[in-house]
């Protein structure tokens, strides 16, 4: 199967590709070309070619140019030659002529006969001129047709420096610029004082190499026109042809990548010469190096297996009319000694010349038969190994018919190899079986589409499972004999029974049994809890008495100390002005101690939950003022101003004592924390249902990790000013406790060195009272 594909899928790829299968250059003329390496070398001759003819024909006119300009150089050298020689000759003639003058008296007569018949005529062609200066340098006398000149100086007129102007017998070139052009000079003295003479010579000696020029350039520039419109062309063609190469070549590549990958080769035997062309992916596959040269029949003949038919010998067949085509299965030896199979494909085919070809592609084919090789065994072992199963087995195909049953089956259903042949019908086997005396159908979750299970009872008292399974191209049953497995069963069974009455009494033992557990649980985290409890509390006992053995301790030291002196008259008489201090010393710790027993009684109250709230509907700046008024008295007395933002109308359901209470302890706080000097601010605003009350101080503050302690009983910051404050610790968990019985909030902001913000936040409406835990703690809000 796989061969045919890739005889079909090769025929496919070319014919896609540009190689029909009917034309020459199509699967039977591919295999030749791919073994005619002389083609690549006539390829890379041509390609050499192209890219030389435009190098030879732009060379071609370079020499040309060249040639061409050398010779138009030469020319013009030749005639610049011929006119300086004639310059000179003139010169000299002239001053020949001169010596035999008239006298000075007829100076000029003299001079102008000169000019007019003192030379041949061929010697003054068309732009020569001649003039004579006197010993200034300016002109005295010209031929006809440069009157004009006459009294100019000369070197300014020809652009010639005067140093340069000849004043002996002998004369010179020089060259010069007359009127924008240049031009050739000569100068000689004359005899006789007639002065100097100048022949000049303009660029009209040029006009016929100049004419010469512009033929020779325009005839260049046709040429080289019409060569390069040839060599665009040819670049055209040139270019189309390499197009043509290009696709050849990746055409072949592609052919030759896919042979490669196919494990096929092409080949092409010529079978007049006795000659093979094999492709570069043939001699792959044969582990040999690709020739440039065709192989012989003598050279492949000793390559093929001895026991294989040779498929030299059906290619003869074929070609003597006994076959239409060629497709046979051979072995072939590799060139490391081993032997691979391959698959061959070929058909007769004539050239343009009537010569025979076969033409045709080969195919590897070892792993096919290395598997076919390997499935006709493990079919072996298949059919062993059914047949020595202890199981009965069924494979029928889809239509029912028997593919394989194994002697076990047979002998269980009383059946004969005859009953279950090939091909025979399973309908037509049950009929002839033995019948079961009993059937019951298993069912099973696990059961997948089409699969079923049933229990049977032979006549001879067998027990057999039968697993029954359809499939897409067939059934498959399988029969396990299960008749100790029901004995089994049978006396399990009366075990089974015999054991669920023991496991329904442990298992109501053990229900009593995590029932008391359950109870016992319960029981021991309810400990836990009251354990917790009572650590708590007996925390809390401990701190309690810790912190009160020193807040009493320090008033009654001092109502006994100063008692003590008053009781033995140590200063005197009792009218003393030094005891009238001492009693005011017990006054404030009697006071003191007042204070601290009232707070620990009003804690105990709120603790414990005996705390009762009267709300009532009041002015809550009044109330805030009244408070004010009674702190003021030691606020001036510390020196601390007190400031008020109220704003009108805010009236609050609360019960008023306890507000007051709150506010009384939160600004005696500040008051008592201010420096001498320094300002609590008090203000009272309304934010949506809630009234927000703040009690700002400038003391020293509160450092972030003691802000965590503020709100506990009897517990303070310490600091160099707190050390001197005497205080119970309670006055901001009352407060706290306070405004939560109300529904409210209080939080402080402090930051160390700037002072300490308390705020409240209370609803307008009231709120139903809270339940408060013991050892209320605040939430400090800090400022950063």
């Amino acid at each position: 199967m796989r061969a045919d594909a890739i005889f079909a899928s090769a025929g496919i790829l070319l014919s896609k590709i540009g190689y029909p299968l009917e034309s020459r250059h199509g699967v039977k003329g591919y295999a030749r070309v791919l073994a005619e390496p002389a083609y690549s070398g006539i390829v890379g001759s041509e390609r050499l070619l192209r890219q030389a003819i435009p190098i030879l024909i732009l060379t071609f006119l370079a020499v040309a140019a060249l040639i061409r300009f050398a010779a138009l150089a030469e020319q013009r050298d030749m005639l610049e030659s011929d006119v300086r020689r004639d310059l000179l000759i003139a010169a000299h003639l002239l001053v020949a002529e001169s010596s035999g003058a008239e006298a000075a008296n007829n100076k000029l007569e003299a001079l102008q006969t000169l000019l007019t018949s003192g030379l041949p005529a061929e010697l003054l062609e068309a732009g020569r001129h001649i003039v004579v200066s006197d010993q200034s340098g300016k002109i005295v006398q010209t031929m006809p047709g440069l009157e004009g000149l006459i009294g100019n100086d000369l070197a300014g007129t020809l652009g010639i420096a005067k140093k340069r102007l000849s004043l002996g017998y002998r004369a010179t070139i020089i060259s010069g610029d007359y009127r924008g052009e240049d031009v050739l000079t000569a100068s000689a003295k004359l005899d006789d004082e007639l002065g100097l003479v100048t022949i000049f010579q303009t660029d009209d000696y040029l006009t016929t190499w100049k004419r010469d020029v512009s033929v020779n350039v325009t005839l260049f520039a046709l040429t080289s026109l019409i060569l390069l419109v040839i060599l665009y062309a040819y670049f055209r063609q040139a270019g189309r042809a390499q197009d043509a190469d290009a696709l050849y070549q990746e055409t072949h590549d592609l052919v030759d990548t896919a042979l490669c990958l196919g494990h096929c080769g092409l080949w092409d035997w010529d079978v007049a010469r006795g000659s093979v062309y094999l492709s570069p992916s043939f001699y792959e596959m044969l582990g040999m190096r690709p020739r440039e040269e065709p192989m012989r029949f003598r050279d492949l003949e000793p390559l093929l297996h001895p026991q294989d038919a040779n498929p030299l010998r059906i290619a003869r067949g074929v070609i003597a009319g006994k076959a239409s085509h060629v497709d046979h299965t051979f072995r072939i030896r590799r060139q490391h000694g081993d032997y691979m199979w391959l698959r061959a494909r070929a058909e007769i085919t004539r050239t343009r010349n009537g010569d025979i070809h076969m033409v045709g592609i080969a195919v590897d084919v070892s792993d096919q038969q290395a598997l076919a090789e390997k499935t006709s065994e493990a079919h072996r072992q298949l059919h062993s190994a059914i047949e020595n199963i202890s199981e009965t087995f069924v494979l029928c195909d889809e239509d029912d018919r028997i593919v394989l049953c194994n002697s076990k089956y047979r002998a269980i259903f009383g059946l004969t190899e005859g009953d279950t042949r090939e091909g025979t019908h399973l309908g037509a086997i049950i009929k002839k079986s033995r019948k079961p005396i009993e059937s019951r159908s298993i069912t099973s979750p696990t059961f997948q589409e089409g699969e079923r299970a049933s229990e049977i009872l032979m006549p001879d008292g067998r027990w057999l499972l039968l697993s029954e399974r359809h499939t897409r191209n067939g059934f498959i049953s399988i029969g396990a004999d299960v008749t100790q497995l029901k004995l089994q069963q049978s006396r399990l069974h009366e075990s089974e029974r015999r054991l669920m009455a023991v496991i329904r009494d442990l298992t109501d033992t053990k229900r009593d049994a995590e029932r008391k557990a359950a109870q016992l649980q319960e029981l021991n985290a309810s400990f836990k809890v009251e354990k917790n409890r009572a650590e708590i509390a007996s925390r809390a006992k401990t701190t309690f008495l810790a912190n009160m053995s020193h807040e009493l301790r320090t008033p009654l030291n001092a109502i006994l100390g100063f008692s003590e002196i008053l009781r033995h008259g140590t200063f005197g008489p009792l009218g003393s002005p030094k005891y009238a201090e001492y009693v005011e010393d017990i006054h404030d710790s009697g006071a003191f101690l007042l204070r601290l027993i009232d707070d620990i009684l009003d804690m105990a109250k709120i603790e414990a939950g005996r705390i009762s709230l009267s709300p009532q509907l009041f002015d809550l700046n009044d109330v805030v003022s009244e408070a004010t008024r009674i702190i003021d008295i030691p606020a001036g007395r510390s020196n601390v101003a007190l400031k008020l933002q109220l704003i009108e109308d805010i009236r609050l359901k609360a019960d008023k004592r306890a507000i007051k209470q709150v506010l009384l302890n939160l600004m005696s706080n500040a008051v008592k924390f201010s420096e001498p000097g320094g300002t609590v601010r008090v203000d009272v605003k309304a934010r949506g249902k809630a009234a927000v009350i703040s009690v700002a101080d400038h003391g020293q503050g509160i450092a972030r990790e003691a802000l965590a302690k503020l709100g506990r009983p009897f517990e303070q910051t310490e600091c160099e000013l707190t050390r001197n404050k005497k205080g119970t610790g309670l006055g901001l968990a009352i407060a706290r406790s306070l405004i939560e019985l109300h529904g409210g909030r209080m939080r402080i902001a402090s930051t160390l060195g700037e002072g300490t913000i308390v705020t409240i936040r209370l609803p307008l409406e009231g709120q139903a009272p809270l339940t408060l835990q013991s050892n209320p703690k605040l939430e400090p809000a800090l400022v950063a």
